[in-house]
């Protein structure tokens, strides 16, 4: 199966499990190669309409950390039966007003080899103290990377789906 067909195949799971009145819409769902990501969209709280600055963005914190404490075993059980079934770990977020708040996520350790000039960039970032470490600053970079071309990488992903189906639809080895 094709990451992209794999992709709907949990998006569409997903869509027939969660609890019809948790979100406003159907969640954002991204599948990677170790993670899927569920993030859904929470109304904003009627006490909330009203207000404004901190006291609104208190009002919505408490409103995501209700929702969160409250649907805690129900999306234990929901991740477990996904990760079973899909063999993947499931992370879980909300968004509210302007506020997005991930509860859980993985942190996977991936593997690089990097030469001097490289190293140096990161040794430069850790001895600034933008970073803790070189694998901080390595996630730190990658963070910038993808805020800085969100859009070029968008069209690199819609570019690959193609591909997919140009494999999908050649003849099978």
């Amino acid at each position: 199966m094709s990451t992209s067909a794999a992709a709907e195949t949990v998006r569409a799971w997903f869509s027939g499990r969660l609890p019809e009145n948790w979100f406003e819409a159907a969640p954002e769902i991204v599948l990677d190669r170790e993670e899927v990501s569920v993030v859904g969209r929470l109304p904003l709280p009627g006490a909330a309409e009203n207000l404004a600055g901190t006291e609104r963005a208190a009002a919505v914190a408490g409103h995501i950390q209700r929702f969160r404490e409250e649907t805690r075993d129900q999306r234990i059980a929901i991740a477990r039966e996904a990760e079973h079934r899909f063999g993947h770990k499931v992370s879980w977020g909300v968004e509210c007003d302007e506020q997005r708040e991930m509860f859980t996520t993985l942190s996977v350790p991936v593997m690089t080899r990097l030469r001097q000039p490289e190293r140096r960039v990161l040794d430069t970032l850790v001895d600034a103290g933008v970073a803790r470490s070189r694998s901080d600053a390595l996630a730190w970079c990658v963070r910038l990377v993808g805020k800085n071309t969100d859009e070029w990488l968008g069209e690199l992903r819609t570019a690959l789906e193609y591909v997919e189906r140009a494999r999908a639809a050649g003849p099978q080895a």
